[in-house]
């Protein structure tokens, strides 16, 4: 039965809100009384603390995360034709922008384990037109960087970060540095989407480089392709994020870490209750990467994930599926591709399920869920 008197949430935005309230209700109050509302100083603030944040050169606020996705790819000059490799397990966006700029999406299988693109899986999978490759740091931890690195030198290809569920997260190197992700490849970007572990009130995203001469390439694309006003280099897009967005990000940068040290405290809580569970497997955490848990993600064995949603809905719990499906088998997507060799992609498909996970979690609420799995086997 449905406990009435509990509201779970996958995410609890107003919470975190109300605790922060007095800072962001000042931030954007601030902005209010400028009037200064795009490309103001609360965005050159944020842009400012976040490229400290991440020790990388350039930020660019735009209007979301697919806009930088896209802006990004834009700003390497790829022509009609040229393939771009990505994950098959992944949200939409990440392949969607591909497609919509006449580049021809590969998509390649991930790792059961880290859920991560799979490297073997991305040298097959090379051709002469293949120009980049967008790896996804996927429910909050690094892709194998170091490898993807090693792969794009050998083969002059771009590497584009698709960092909108790992913000805050560090990749040990072989080199022996710590990195954050969407600092590695050429460019790196991010979504601000509510959700996110750094989530503004609306739309919002950032692209992320060290190289001077994409940075200014990227700043004229989003600003409809020009350097100078009513001056149009390239044919652009008008992809900003505004100030007040931008503020109240400034006051959510401060507590990012704590926000990662909150949700690993709910995802280890989680883990170590399930661990005697035979018929699920909880996350793996990678060698090199910290995890920042965007996403709390269980494999459900022996077909069971979708009557285990069904259960915990029964129960007052939410829980959701990312993703049911594989870009391959999107109607979007078959002009692109039609081979369905990608047998870890198909199975995570079919078994993963994620739990809420989120800053504001309530001890009574986390053990609630904890027993309600435990009690579905029994």
């Amino acid at each position: 039965m449905v406990d009435v008197e509990r509201n779970i949430q996958m995410v609890d935005l107003q919470s975190q809100y109300m605790r922060l309230k007095p800072a962001i209700d000042s931030a954007m109050q601030d902005v209010v009384s400028s009037a200064s509302y795009i490309k103001g100083p609360a965005l050159k603030k944020f842009e400012s603390n976040l490229s400290q944040y991440l020790n990388v050169q350039h930020t660019i606020g735009v209007a979301n995360g697919t806009d930088a996705l896209q802006i990004a790819l834009m700003a390497l000059g790829l022509k009609p034709g040229d393939e771009v490799i990505v994950p098959a397990f992944t949200y939409v966006a990440t392949a969607e922008v591909i497609g919509l700029l006449g580049l021809s999406p590969v998509m390649v299988d991930v790792y059961p384990d880290s859920f991560n693109i799979d490297l073997d899986s991305v040298r097959n999978s090379i051709s002469s037109r293949t120009k980049a490759i967008v790896p996804v740091h996927l429910y909050g931890q690094a892709a194998d960087m170091d490898g993807i690195m090693e792969i794009a030198q050998d083969n002059n290809l771009y590497v584009v970060e698709d960092n909108a569920q790992a913000l805050g997260s560090d990749h040990n190197l072989k080199s022996g540095s710590t990195v954050k992700t969407g600092t590695i490849g050429h460019i790196g970007c991010t979504s601000f989407f509510p959700s996110k572990n750094l989530g503004c009130f609306g739309d919002g995203g950032a692209i992320f480089t060290n190289d001077d001469k994409l940075a200014e390439d990227i700043r004229m694309i989003a600003n409809h392709g020009q350097r100078k006003k009513y001056h149009h280099s390239v044919l652009g897009v008008n992809s900003r994020l505004d100030s007040i967005q931008a503020a109240v990000l400034d006051v959510k940068l401060k507590e990012l870490d704590d926000f990662a040290a909150r949700r690993n405290k709910v995802a280890n809580t989680y883990t170590q209750a399930f661990a005697t569970l035979n018929w699920l497997e909880t996350p793996s955490i990678s060698k090199f990467s910290n995890h920042v848990f965007h996403q709390y993600t269980l494999k459900i064995n022996n077909g069971q994930r979708d009557a285990l949603k069904e259960y915990l809905l029964n129960n007052g719990i939410p829980s959701m599926i990312y993703y049911p499906l594989p870009l391959y088998k999107q109607e979007a997507f078959k002009q692109f591709y039609s081979d369905e060799g990608l047998p870890v992609t198909k199975m995570l498909c079919e078994e993963v399920l994620s739990l809420p996970i989120h800053t504001e979690m309530k001890l009574e609420d986390l053990y609630h869920i904890i027993d309600t799995v435990k009690e579905f086997k029994k």
